[in-house]
């Protein structure tokens, strides 16, 4: 699914000898590659602050701790995504409502989140799916409307742009109130190990952030807030600051490979392409409205989970993300919720597959993929 090794071939000697540095200077911890890839993603995000973490679903925990978010608020998010959003709701003791997604863009509904609307709900967390933003426009009028927080998860979209109606241009992750991003090694900016960051334009809540993650201290061994140990270490911080310059390269990389799945996948039975925002990844080589973390067909002909098992057999890697709604699972079953109430998230289950997607993929390794599909679905 990932080829981490041709990525590295192309950054070893960089890697290694900023690695070498940090052994030879022992700052493991909170040291100088950590604070300069820290000033290089805000640069690049154009937000105001960002604050490392030492993965994304500490990011997400630490984001809405830094809120000030009470047991018994709700928290309304996507059912079909990551256990993650969810978990870290429950891990607070927060009330997780879960709402379907759009049949296209597999995002959250945003007509389904203001159907859940209550007087106890206090934040929405959007999930930009697969590298492509939610409805972000009309997910911060209902949140202004109904004075909510927005938590942008944007563990899977990191670089793109959302363009909102009226003609702006933002990085994902610099629209709502605070979001979360994960560089678990296979995100298209993506670690060699866990690493996470939470990114905001808000100062107040970015000093709290701050003492959030590094056990509630602002000054050594004085505790102002209750926090968490969840640190980026320097070796982690030295990689992503040797792929962030490429961030732009690899993710038209993937479009690239995105735009010839497409035109190989177009008008075949059984099989719907991701539909991205103004069919941005057709028309140009420079939109990225959609960094394609995931390359997600449906097959609409019952043979998704015969085809998974064909590919197996012919060597070719492929993910199911995600098998089971969340609301489905053990851990997060709810009274509360009808399964009526998700009829795209149970379609979904039974139709996605995501092929190989990364920045070393060829035209060969493409044709061969595609070629195996096209015959085993139509025939």
């Amino acid at each position: 699914m990932v080829d981490l090794n041709g990525q590295y071939e192309a950054i070893k000697e960089q890697v290694n000898a900023s690695f070498t540095t940090i052994l030879e200077t022992s700052a493991f911890i909170n040291g100088p590659e950590v604070h300069s890839f820290q000033k290089e993603l805000e640069d690049y995000l154009g937000v105001k602050h960002v604050i490392p973490c030492a993965n994304g679903t500490d990011a997400l925990q630490i984001a809405m701790m830094g809120l000030g978010l009470q047991p018994g608020d709700e928290v309304i998010t996507a059912d079909f995504t990551f256990a993650a959003t969810v978990e870290v709701i429950a891990l607070l003791q927060l009330t997780p409502v879960l709402v379907d997604v759009l049949p296209d863009t597999f995002n959250i509904d945003p007509a389904a989140i203001e159907r859940a609307i209550t007087s106890k709900t206090k934040a929405i967390v959007p999930v930009h799916l697969f590298g492509q933003c939610a409805n972000m426009d009309v997910i911060l009028e209902i949140a202004e409307k109904h004075n909510l927080f927005v938590i942008e998860d944007n563990a899977q979209a990191i670089g793109a742009t959302y363009t909102s109606k009226n003609g702006e241009k933002q990085k994902a992750g610099a629209i709502g109130h605070v979001a979360a991003t994960s560089f678990f090694p296979s995100k298209n900016l993506g670690a060699y190990g866990d690493g996470g960051a939470i990114f905001t334009n808000d100062d107040k809540l970015a000093h709290t952030l701050r003492g959030i993650v590094n056990h509630g201290m602002y000054e050594r061994y004085h505790h102002d807030v209750v926090g968490v140990n969840s640190r980026l270490d320097s070796l982690q911080a030295a990689v992503l600051r040797a792929k962030l310059p490429l961030l732009n390269e690899y993710n038209a990389k993937r479009r690239d490979s995105a735009r010839k799945y497409n035109a190989a996948f177009e008008n075949i039975a059984g099989i719907l392409i991701p539909v991205t925002v103004n069919n941005c990844v057709g028309i140009c080589d420079t939109c990225d409205c959609h960094v394609f973390h995931q390359y997600t067909l449906k097959i609409t002909n019952g043979k998704r989970d015969a085809l998974v098992k064909h590919l197996a057999e012919k060597g070719i890697p492929c993910g199911v993300y995600y098998p089971i709604p969340l609301h489905k699972q053990k851990a997060y079953v709810d009274d509360r919720y009808n399964d009526a109430d998700f009829p795209v998230t149970n379609q979904l289950v039974k139709e996605v597959i995501s092929l190989p997607m990364h920045t070393e993929l060829d035209e060969e390794q493409i044709n061969f993929i595609t070629e195996t599909i096209i015959g085993f679905v139509t025939a």
